[in-house]
């Protein structure tokens, strides 16, 4: 990267409120995580029943599964629309529009009728909210990512971005926690609760995030009169290469986890390996230690690097679908805990504590919220989808086919992470050093 590319970084020691926004940013993760990673856990234990009954237990989990990828082939459309926004209005308001409408959408599920009620009307509701639902969480992460990214310290990016991917974890450790308590109410009560519960955990985030301040990298573009006149066209135009590289490595992490979690919940529980509380209970653990695992796999590059620990990761997924089943198939509960544990903490987290430092440096300052965004969101399709195929595969070879496609699509993002090239290398961290000692921090908080 060029002393200039290192200058669009945003202050060498970072803004006062970095830290702020930082926090700032991951409560709104934790929210709209919360909101998302909810209904994969609704439509793995309760909605193919709810919504999509049928005489045949796996017909309902496909519907269900189906419903679910919906919602991720609305991304895109989201992160087009939010990232779009974030060039050219600012980063701020997306973050808030986005919380609004992704807590108001979650809450109707909570209230919706059930197919026993008024037929098919009532998967009809679903998919329309779930599509709503999509095309928040698509313009969510471009901002916050973004937000963190361009407050932070040069040479603290990944601790920084860290803490917002954090929050993801956090989501599905609380959502999860609020199915494993819902989980003994009777009823459709039982899946109800986590999503009405989700209308508190809005009116908190908007109280955080109404005080965020805006990008100081969006408002140098800004006052430079560098802003694009359709910073989509423009990102697709001259960085398509990377929207499909950053496409690759994201598959990895995203769809790997739908393998991995999403579909491994319905897997233990419809193969009596596992009941709904302790399926809950091993995801739970999972998701408390992943807090602290992104927050480290997203310090550790700014010590070595972006690439590395990508290539080390991926590779290790590919390795690991196999034994993945192989270890669940025993039935033993703590390796069940053990191995949720390994694809969730160092398969997926490490690969998502990457992912926020990464992305925004392969984009030019201007069109960054928009090309991070595509090439976040429209791998998305795949992850969305991804249990929908994976129960299919497995109705045809078994528990192999699942463990494939998870190798399958960590060789993906290994092979993604060989083509694209290291933005954080020896050199970046060597200017980053010179600038720092150049700049005493007492003269950036002055």
């Amino acid at each position: 990267m060029t002393n200039q590319g290192l200058a669009m970084r945003g202050h060498v020691h970072g803004t006062k409120d970095a830290k702020r926004v930082a926090i700032g940013s991951s409560v709104g993760a934790v929210i709209e995580t919360y909101d998302f990673i909810g209904f994969g856990t609704a439509a793995a234990l309760y909605f193919g029943t709810a919504f999509f009954p049928s005489d045949n237990a796996v017909t309902g989990t496909l519907a269900a599964f189906a419903t679910l990828g919906v919602g991720f082939a609305a991304r895109p459309l989201g992160g087009i629309l939010g990232g779009h926004l974030g060039d050219k209005v600012g980063r701020k308001p997306v973050l808030v529009a986005s919380l609004v409408l992704m807590g108001l959408s979650t809450f109707a599920i909570g209230l919706l009728p059930t197919f026993s009620q008024v037929g098919m009307l009532a998967p009809t509701l679903l998919v329309l909210i779930r599509i709503i639902q999509g095309l928040a969480f698509g313009a969510e992460w471009g901002g916050a990512i973004l937000m963190s990214y361009e407050h932070a310290p040069w040479k603290k990016k990944g601790k920084y971005t860290g803490i917002v991917q954090a929050g993801f974890p956090i989501g599905l450790l609380l959502a999860n926690v609020v199915f494993l308590y819902s989980v003994n109410l009777d009823g459709d009560w039982a899946w109800r609760v986590p999503f009405l519960a989700s209308l508190l955990l809005v009116f908190i985030g908007l109280l955080i995030r109404s005080k965020v301040p805006e990008s100081p990298v969006f408002e140098e573009v800004k006052s430079s009169g560098d802003i694009s006149r359709s910073p989509i066209i423009e990102v697709i135009r001259d960085d398509w290469r990377n929207i499909l590289r950053g496409i690759g490595l994201r598959v990895a992490e995203t769809a790997g986890y739908a393998v991995s979690i999403t579909y491994m919940i319905s897997y233990l529980h419809d193969s009596g390996l596992a009941d709904k509380t302790q399926t809950l209970f091993a995801l739970c653990i999972a998701a408390a230690i992943g807090i602290f695992a992104t927050m480290f796999w997203g310090s550790l590059t700014d010590k070595i690097g972006r690439r590395p620990l990508y290539l080390i990761s991926t590779g290790f997924a590919v390795l690991f679908g196999i034994p993945m089943f192989l270890l669940v198939n025993t039935g033993l509960f703590f390796l069940i805990i053990a191995t949720v544990v390994i694809s969730y903490a160092v398969c997926q987290n490490s690969l998502a504590g990457v992912q926020g430092a990464w992305f925004p440096e392969l984009f030019q300052a201007k069109t960054r919220s928009s090309g991070a965004s595509l090439a976040y969101q429209i791998s998305a399709m795949v992850s969305g989808f991804t249990p929908f195929i994976t129960t299919l595969l497995f109705v045809a070879f078994g528990w192999v086919g699942p463990a494939l496609l998870f190798s399958l699509y960590g060789a993906i993002g290994l092979w993604a992470a060989l083509v694209t090239r290291e933005t954080w290398g020896k050199n970046e961290r060597r200017l980053a050093d010179e600038a720092e000692q150049a700049t005493p921090a007492h003269k950036i908080q002055a």
